[in-house]
């Protein structure tokens, strides 16, 4: 089967590396004209979108700042006219020890929730709001598997804040599907990213291989396929769904 994303305007937060990147270019490749966010590397940024091709524009945002989330959404309508799809990929994982100060523990737990969890329902939000003035719309949720059997105790933000997009695609799935609107999870495990190497540095590739079903690593471009699946409108009826792509280290 192959799939045709023609005609599809499709907005990747955080795409410029990684998932994000693979994701956005394995869309480009099926017909969609992508709007690839990044925050700080406009070089790789505008690489991603030459590769995806069809028109794709690069589009700075912090996702830090809740106006910039805001600004971010309304530039993308300005320069597409309408987005079809919103995949919420960009996330940080900061290693936080108990052992820290309080004052940097709580500024390290207020980051991870803006950038992964707030930033995320803002742009959700915009996009239900988009989508209920057109024919509906579809959002696909970058979360982790973190996100249901925890993580390390540095870790504990990043798992909290994934556990939090997994339960907003849920009541985005259940409140707004009459309206065709759709709402989807993919909760990756390590994936071979630069993210991840940080985590692979401190722990060893030997912990990050537990529990691993499969002889490698996930690569993004593992997932990317998926996206375009669910972006295609093809698996609406899993609407509310959270898909494992974890090489069985983790399944529910």
């Amino acid at each position: 089967m192959e799939i045709s994303l023609q005609g599809k305007n499709i907005l990747v937060t955080g795409a410029s590396r990684g998932i994000g990147a693979a994701i956005a270019q394995q869309l480009g490749k099926s017909g969609a004209r992508v709007a690839v966010h990044y925050g700080r590397n406009a070089e790789k940024a505008q690489e991603v979108a030459n590769a995806a091709g069809n028109g794709a524009q690069v589009f700075r945002a912090d996702l830090n700042n809740d106006a910039a989330c805001q600004q971010l959404f309304a530039d993308v309508i300005a320069a597409f006219g309408r987005v079809d799809v919103l995949v919420n990929n960009a996330g940080i994982a900061i290693q936080s020890s108990l052992d820290a100060t309080h004052e940097q523990w709580v500024q390290d737990w207020n980051q991870t929730m803006q950038v992964n969890l707030t930033a995320t329902a803002i742009l959700s939000r915009l996009a239900i709001i988009h989508f209920q003035q057109g024919s509906g719309g579809r959002l696909i949720h970058i979360a982790s598997r973190a996100a249901f059997r925890g993580d390390t105790a540095d870790y504990m933000g990043y798992a909290a804040s994934k556990a939090g997009m997994v339960a907003l695609s849920r009541s985005i799935a259940r409140a707004y599907g009459k309206q065709g609107i759709t709402s989807f999870v993919i909760a990756p495990g390590f994936t071979a990213t630069e993210m991840a190497q940080d985590f692979i540095d401190e722990y060893g590739m030997e912990y990050a291989m537990q529990g691993v079903a499969l002889d490698r690593l996930t690569k993004p471009t593992d997932l990317a396929p998926t996206i375009v699946l669910l972006a295609s409108g093809l698996s609406d009826h899993a609407t509310g769904c959270t898909i494992d792509m974890n090489a069985g280290s983790y399944v529910h």
